[in-house]
């Protein structure tokens, strides 16, 4: 292979590359013969074939790009495939019934084929100064197409840069892809710098691909991102919600909280909880709620984002509770509940947490109190509301951060759920929740408190109940 790329920039008053020309000296990418690499059709998708197929057919280029085939050559089962092609989204709609287009600064074609989602996208040619930018250099329109190189250097990492040709199911390399597999280097194509800016979610990327490839990040590559960390602030709430989702609800999430910690990204998607991780409790607790979601993952268990996001809010929550039983004399539940609200309402100005999920969120926290007041009718009703067992969860984990206390109650509910005679309790712990809730004691009849229908005899109405006599 001959390779040469040479960049030319100016630099605006901010002090990153503007107008950038890449001048491409390629005779030849290499190309790695079906003979010579792991991947066969049979690893990849029925529908991932036939977009590969049906757009050849059709007269246009077609490639299985990005990580499918990254994951292929490095011996890991995909979770979908991308399909790269000369074919512009009109084109592709016209191949494809199923098609519908998404995206506005940059359009895809989601092509289905039954519960398969097909990423069409197509080649995107070099940035220029035509290319809409905010002030911070991130790109907001990118609409502009190219050629199959072109695109090769538009592409994030080199190990993401590779191309499975369906015509002769060679593998196409013009980036250094391959030889950066082999060595475990994620490297960014370009300059660092300046390709964080265009898209500052990258630096997320590369957290969560080096830790799911086991690879090293290249220290060009790693350099900027402490200091570029606070252009995620540039990004969409609801871009930086599923961003989230990739890189915490994952078999390598605690290790990807860690690099979030270190390079300083943790503090712009979270930073009243980043605040608090310094103590040991609060970061035991998010480890393993993360370690625990982990382990579901691994095991093909279902995963909760509203669970995710209420372990991850959990120690402002807890905090801001305590501040307003202490300092406002709030009740424990109802301190619980204005913590929950202000807490959300900072948390989605950064990464918006859709209400599906805050809802049971707010439900989870709640019922954390509730867990203090045990007796046995109140546990069995406890238990039959829909959100009891994530709660039930989520209490195990607070307790498994190092509180003897919780263990304590951790360990009467586990015995509560076995059925039969429930455990024995303290009685400050009934006495407790009689006053929280202004229930009656467990082991008397109810009282009901009898309204009359008119107001006190003088006293012009208004509802109030009557002094009892004597």
């Amino acid at each position: 292979m001959s390779r040469g790329q040479r960049e030319f920039s100016s630099r605006t008053s901010a002090g990153f590359p503007l107008r950038t020309f890449r001048i491409y000296a390629i005779t030849q990418p290499r190309r790695i013969p079906r003979a010579e690499h792991p991947i066969s059709r049979s690893m990849i998708s029925q529908g991932t074939l036939k977009t590969l197929y049906t757009l050849r057919d059709g007269g246009h280029e077609a490639y299985m790009v990005g990580g499918g085939v990254r994951d292929l050559l490095a011996g890991i089962t995909p979770k979908d495939f991308d399909v790269a092609t000369s074919a512009h989204p009109e084109q592709v709609k016209k191949l494809f019934r199923s098609c519908r287009l998404v995206g506005r600064r940059f359009v895809i074609c989601h092509v289905r084929f039954g519960e398969e989602i097909l990423e069409v996208t197509t080649f995107r040619g070099p940035v220029t100064d035509f290319h809409q930018r905010d002030e911070t250099g991130r790109i907001l329109a990118d609409n502009d197409y190219g050629t199959l190189v072109e695109d090769a250097f538009r592409r994030d990492f080199t190990i993401n840069a590779l191309y499975y040709d369906i015509r002769d199911y060679s593998i196409v390399d013009y980036c250094g892809g391959v030889e950066d597999l082999k060595t475990g280097t994620l490297r960014l194509i370009g300059e660092p710098e300046l390709r964080y800016r265009e898209d500052p979610v990258r630096m997320l990327r590369a957290i969560r691909i080096a830790n799911k490839m086991r690879f090293r990040l290249e220290p060009s590559t790693a350099a900027p991102i402490r200091k570029l960390a606070p252009l995620l602030a540039e990004i969409p709430p609801a871009r930086l919600f599923d961003e989230v989702l990739k890189i915490l609800l994952t078999r390598e999430a605690v290790d990807n909280l860690y690099g979030l910690r270190v390079y300083g990204l943790f503090r712009q998607l979270f930073p009243a909880t980043d605040a608090l991780l310094d103590d040991a409790a609060a970061l035991a607790f998010v480890n393993r709620a993360l370690a625990n979601s982990a382990h579901r993952i691994e095991n093909d268990l279902p995963v909760s984002p509203a669970f995710l996001y209420a372990a991850l809010l959990w120690p402002p929550v807890e905090k801001r509770t305590r501040e307003l039983r202490e300092k406002e004399g709030f009740p424990e539940h109802t301190a619980l509940a204005q913590a929950g609200e202000e807490v959300i309402a900072r948390a989605i100005s950064r990464v918006a947490i859709p209400k599906r999920f805050t809802m049971p969120m707010r439900e989870i926290w709640g019922m954390q109190s509730r867990f203090d007041v045990r007796n046995s009718s109140r546990a069995r009703r406890l238990m039959t509301h829909p959100r009891f067992r994530a709660a039930y969860d989520f209490l195990l984990l607070r307790a498994e951060s190092g509180d003897p206390a919780l263990r304590e109650s951790a360990t009467w509910w586990t015995e509560a759920q076995k059925g039969g005679d429930l455990p024995p309790v303290a009685a400050d712990h009934v006495e407790g929740e009689e006053a929280q809730e202004g229930a009656a004691p467990a082991d008397g009849p109810k009282r009901r408190r009898r309204r009359r229908r008119g107001g006190r005899r003088g006293g012009g109405g208004g509802g109030a109940e009557a002094a009892p006599a004597g």
